[in-house]
């Protein structure tokens, strides 16, 4: 193994980790903080509070989960499949 191909694996080891925590972070923040400010104007707007802001929260946290779920899922096939050329290599 050459220097430069050791180099970029050692500068490349954090970025998959990185990539996934950026990713289901978005995917917690996003639907709640927007189930959340929806839901207030709305119970706001229609004088029901807090009703529809219960269910858009419950709603965001239940897409949060479904997409979290997703990108896990997703993410450990791409380590299996990079296992599987890994062994395939050698």
């Amino acid at each position: 193994m050459d220097d430069n191909h050791k180099k970029e694996n050692l500068e490349a080891w954090w970025k998959p980790a990185l990539e996934i925590f950026v990713e289901v972070s978005t995917w917690i923040v996003v639907p709640i903080i927007f189930a959340l400010a929806i839901g207030k104007i709305l119970d706001k707007y229609f004088g029901t509070k807090p009703w529809i802001f219960i269910i858009l929260v419950i709603l965001g946290f239940v897409f949060s989960s479904m997409k979290i779920v997703e990108v896990v899922k997703r993410y450990t096939e791409n380590v299996k499949n990079k296992e599987l050329e890994n062994k395939n290599k050698i």
